[in-house]
């Protein structure tokens, strides 16, 4: 028979269960409000969105520049020998130098990617342009008194277009730098690859100066946004000279 002493435990360890079970749909509940309301506002759910976003954005070029940077040193390949033949294209690379193929296995092995959707505004590619056709004002031999770029201090850059206004906004928050500026000259058009011809990457100065505007935020930035012509360009130094 069980003791009223055994009796009075069992009842107490019941009602201790109860409590915590009460405890935890309580704080099950804080947490379902907390979260409903934080993604019921959407200013900080995009603002996150829009972190992550302009994070993946700049990782990507950020990995070719480290296979610029170990085909240079390793195999001694210049500016002017790069190409960025795509997969798709390959062979025409390879026929000439596949030591200077980027995206090559005999030269940079770098993975060749389109920028995620989220990234661009819809409809668009997502396809990066590579060249050696431009400068940024103040990075590498650029002087600051140059304002158009010659063919001995032309940066080789990663263009991508077209991408959306939350994104550029976010890049330049987190730079501490003003608002995307106009810019006009850019070369982001010509592709730096190797034609099948046998040339090697072609290498100029088509282009014109990034931040060399008076006051420009750009000046000395090694990566942000721009728009020319209306469309909002992300640029990133890939290789310095």
């Amino acid at each position: 028979m069980e003791s009223t002493t055994q009796k009075s435990t069992r009842e107490h360890e019941r009602g201790n269960v109860l409590f915590l079970i009460l405890i935890a749909v309580a704080l099950f509940a804080a947490l379902s409000y907390a979260v409903t309301q934080s993604t019921r506002g959407g200013g900080n759910a995009d603002d996150e969105t829009s972190l992550i976003s302009s994070a993946s954005l700049t990782q990507y070029p950020a990995s070719l520049k480290t296979s610029i940077l170990r085909m240079s040193i390793s195999g001694g390949i210049g500016d002017d020998e790069l190409m960025f033949n795509p997969p798709s294209d390959i062979d025409n690379c390879e026929d000439i130098d596949p030591d200077a193929c980027v995206f090559g296995s005999s030269g940079g092995s770098a993975s060749h990617q389109n920028a995620p959707n989220d990234v661009v505004t819809s409809g668009s590619s997502g396809a990066w342009v590579f060249n050696g056709e431009n400068s940024v004002h103040n990075i590498g031999s650029n002087p600051s008194t140059e304002t158009t770029p010659t063919s001995s201090d032309v940066e080789v850059i990663a263009f991508l277009p077209n991408v959306r206004d939350g994104i550029c906004n976010k890049i330049h928050e987190e730079l501490g730098i003003g608002a995307p500026p106009t810019e006009t000259g850019i070369d982001v058009t010509t592709f730096q690859d190797g034609d099948g011809s046998n040339a090697l990457g072609v290498v100029s100065a088509n282009g014109d100066t990034i931040g060399a505007s008076g006051g420009s935020v750009l000046n000395g930035q090694s990566f942000g946004c721009f728009v020319q012509g209306g469309v909002n360009y992300y640029y990133h130094v890939l290789s310095e000279n």
